[in-house]
């Protein structure tokens, strides 16, 4: 889940959060396989650069700052832990976009991060990878699934999270460091 901070000196842009759950897997079918080369595959204690340059690539157009906040232990035991997974999505071979599912919360499953290499976005390619990393979230201990996005991500993520089936539970103004 995202923390919600206070504006300082490091915390200058403005955005609402908007924290989103569901309670029981998805109803609708998952979107179809694209018609392209595609393989996901789970990045088994992925080196902390290969990591780096996923949240960087993805990130760095919605202003992803926290995770390079992080002292690099603290986040080499959050992306090693056995109960967080990175997936990372391949198309003809390269890295396409990648997810990151979080299980340590017992009954509680986050999509703590998802998102699309630039490259990649508008190719249809997205929709079918989130309708993964939904059905990845559910399992039999699992009760609950939830994601957040703020007002300063990609223009279509607060939509797509709906359509794969979240609900907004609530909205909260925080402030976020500017990337470089």
């Amino acid at each position: 889940m995202a923390e919600v901070f206070d504006a300082d000196e490091q915390r200058t842009l403005e955005t609402v959060i908007t924290f989103l759950e569901m309670t029981a897997p998805p109803r609708r079918p998952s979107r179809p396989v694209p018609m392209r080369k595609i393989a996901i595959l789970r990045a088994e204690n992925p080196p902390l650069s290969f990591y780096l340059w996923l949240y960087r690539t993805v990130g760095a157009a919605w202003h992803w700052t926290d995770r390079l906040a992080l002292p690099e232990e603290d986040l080499i035991s959050v992306i090693h832990d056995p109960a967080v997974e990175v997936i990372v999505l391949y198309v003809g071979g390269v890295p396409a976009g990648f997810a990151e599912l979080d299980f340590r919360r017992g009954d509680t499953a986050e999509l703590a991060l998802f998102g699309m290499l630039p490259e990649f976005i508008g190719q249809g390619l997205g929709g079918y990878f989130l309708d993964w990393a939904v059905n990845a979230l559910w399992r039999p201990d699992i009760e609950r699934a939830q994601v957040d996005t703020n007002s300063r991500d990609h223009p279509r993520a607060l939509a797509m999270y709906q359509k794969a089936g979240f609900e907004v539970v609530r909205r909260e103004k925080s402030w976020l460091v500017p990337g470089d």
